[in-house]
């Protein structure tokens, strides 16, 4: 079995577009969350408390979606360094090992997801009753 040095360079496009919507969606809820712990500071009730609780969850989960998707472009680019060196077995895992980290990126995005979406459905929660 062979790889092209083409085959990695395929994932640069998609994983910078990621990394970039992680990002945005991290700056969304940090700014959230500076709202909320002022409100916090004056009101200290429970619902903010767990709301910020819930955010803090989510921006954990959201740096661990920036740290495997960056590895997977690190592994793509070292992938592609050693297919450009002959290496085509190393070259094979090292591609293989970047698309797990992709995939393990995509799945915790789809976990922050989730409970995004179930936090909003409690929210509204009040309006449906």
């Amino acid at each position: 079995m062979t790889l092209e040095i083409q085959t990695p360079a395929l994932l640069f496009s998609a994983t910078s577009l990621i990394l970039l919507a992680y990002t945005n969606r991290f700056l969304t809820i940090a700014q959230i969350v500076r709202g909320l712990k002022k409100t916090y500071d004056q009101e200290k009730t429970k619902d903010i408390y767990l709301q910020i609780k819930n955010l803090n969850l989510r921006l954990s989960l959201i740096r661990y979606m920036q740290l495997f998707g960056v590895l997977c472009l690190f592994l793509s680019v070292f992938a592609m360094l050693v297919l450009f060196l002959n290496l085509q077995t190393a070259g094979i895992y090292l591609f293989g090992v970047s698309l797990f980290c992709l995939l393990i990126s995509l799945g915790l995005s789809f976990w922050e997801i989730s409970i995004s979406v179930t936090a909003l459905r409690l929210h509204l929660q009040d309006l449906m009753e």
